[in-house]
């Protein structure tokens, strides 16, 4: 399957923004792409009213799209159980190419980690006569054959005989714990038998008596034949011991699939390793990343609508991949580092040219993505009376209304109705429902702009909005912040702004401003509210 693309609109969603999202998403995974519509931020009363009209899901919030250890091309189940042999875990880290390795416990738990210095310390250092494991891990490290089978588990003595016959049977070697290993010294064989020892490796490729075979089944001894040699036998069979039985790092630091890079770096740089075992929530082991994989790393694919610029978008962005951009704004700050597919058209709406794309694609449309397509394009265009509004939003508008059959002035209605509940809401809910920020040079324009039914409502509380105005933009250095409050049967807008941008208004829109001036005929942010402040600053 394709890799997951995330598409979505600005950090504020709009009922546009959100509706192009998701009738792009749905266009793109039937050309065959993997996508899913999201929003970088809870959704007002009007998107939710359209969602929930037409039976979508809210889409799930996209946090960021920093990369993540979980990018990483990491040692994904790179790890070892604690009941598996320092043999077989050898081979593990050196078909990885790798000197260090995860423990786990039988549940997946991390416990440690086990490194080949390790298994240096313990031959080198250790008490190599000692052996606990299982019967099947003592077979593979001497490459041995299964003669007789009583016990899972072999946990023991080893013990290699090199004195004469009868000074064996004058001793106290053997016992229920010995693991005996030996050639063809057949007396020997008979007496370790008889005292019941737990194992008897048998070794050059030799073989026991049959008497002795019947005696050993008799008393539940261990059998395994190896073409190795009783000094080769010896020099590996210590490998087959469980990975518990040697020490291994039990203190070490770990990181999670979500931990961010640029966190994991500073990780780095104080505990100075060189592997980080990968756990989950629940202490679960999923792998090993060491420093050198940081160099296969595979961001976050995105799809941006409805905006092109950084300020407007996800955390993050430049860590990932911009696979394309519809959008019908001016171009904003955003650069790609190789070529996209960029969409952007004079329309007054994203809905309209994700509508444009079904039919150049030959896609037909299902009527609930229409629906919402609808909806995105009466609410960009406040029902087709901003002058941002072009012949092609009026003839997508006409399409989708044949196709769904719903009356748009009674949608329109509605939709703004479910937006206007402003009396639940605080100044500053309404001041960041639809807010935008632009920067020009060193400048910084922030527009807030709310539609309603009621503007009255708000502009009772006016003095509040504009002390609330003055303070964000003293404290986030907004050299203009306005709140425009759209009354659409009006056709027009009140403006409410920070003190010092005063001049700057004034001159933008030639008029002594005062708080809460009504401008006839000024809808749209894009067209009418914005440029003109430009062109000031410039």
């Amino acid at each position: 399957m394709e890799d997951l693309i995330y598409i979505f609109g600005h950090k504020n969603p709009d009922t546009d923004s959100v509706c192009s999202a998701i009738g792009l998403s749905y266009l793109q995974n039937a050309l065959g792409y993997n996508t899913i519509p999201c929003i970088l931020s809870p959704i007002n009363e009007e998107t939710s009213y359209v969602l929930k009209k037409f039976k979508f899901n809210t889409p799930s919030i996209l946090n960021d799209v920093k990369l993540q250890i979980k990018d990483i091309n990491y040692h994904k189940n790179f790890k070892v159980d604690l009941k598996e042999s320092v043999y077989n875990a050898f081979f593990l880290m050196q078909d990885e190419n790798m000197s260090t390795i995860p423990v786990v416990s039988g549940s997946g738990e991390f416990m440690g980690a086990f490194a080949m210095k390790d298994i240096a310390k313990k031959e080198i250092l250790g008490d190599n006569k000692y052996l606990k494991t299982s019967y099947n891990h003592i077979l593979k490290t001497i490459e041995g054959t299964s003669i007789l089978k009583f016990n899972d588990e072999i946990e023991g003595e080893i013990t290699n005989i090199s004195i004469r016959s009868s000074a064996v049977y004058d001793s106290d070697i053997f016992n229920k714990n010995t693991i005996l290993i030996i050639g063809d010294r057949h007396s020997v064989i008979e007496d370790a038998i008889r005292k019941k020892v737990k194992l008897i490796v048998v070794t050059a490729g030799k073989k026991i008596k049959e008497e002795h075979l019947e005696l050993a089944e008799k008393n539940k001894v261990n059998i395994i034949y190896t073409n190795k040699s009783s000094y080769d036998t010896l020099l590996t069979i210590n490998f087959a011991n469980y990975i518990e039985s040697y020490r291994y790092t039990k203190d070490l630091y770990c990181v999670s699939e979500d931990t961010y890079i640029t966190d994991f770096n500073e990780i780095v740089n104080k505990t100075r390793h060189s592997y980080y075992p990968i756990i989950d929530k629940h202490n679960h082991c999923l792998g090993l990343i060491k420093l050198s994989d940081l160099r296969d790393a595979k961001p976050k694919q995105v799809f941006l609508v409805d905006h092109n610029e950084i300020s407007q978008s996800v955390e993050g962005l430049e860590e990932a991949k911009i696979m394309g951009i519809l959008d019908h704004h001016k171009l904003g700050t955003l650069g790609t580092m190789e070529p996209i597919n960029f969409r952007n058209m004079i329309v007054g709406s994203t809905s309209t040219i994700v509508y444009e794309l079904y039919k150049e694609n030959k896609v037909k449309i299902p009527n609930n993505i229409a629906s919402l397509l609808m909806a995105g394009i009466i609410s960009d265009t406040l029902l087709l009376k901003s002058p941002t509004t072009t012949n092609v939003d009026e003839k997508a508008l006409n399409d989708l209304v044949k196709i769904t059959g719903i009356d748009p002035e009674n949608l329109a209605i509605e939709m703004f109705k479910a937006n206007d509940a402003i009396k639940s809401k605080s100044v500053k809910d309404i001041i960041y429902m639809d807010f935008k920020t632009f920067n020009l040079d060193k400048n910084v324009i922030a527009i807030s702009q709310v539609t309603t039914l009621n503007a009255k409502a708000i502009l009772k509380q006016k003095n509040s909005y504009i002390r609330y105005l003055n303070r964000e933009a003293n404290s986030k250095g907004y050299d203009v912040m306005i709140l425009v409050i759209t009354d659409i049967f009006k056709n027009g807008s009140y403006l409410l702004f920070n003190e010092k941008s005063k001049d700057i208004l004034s001159e933008a829109y030639n008029k002594n401003m005062t708080q809460g001036l009504f401008m006839d005929s000024m809808v749209s942010r894009k067209k009418q509210i914005l440029p003109p402040i430009i062109g000031v600053i410039k």
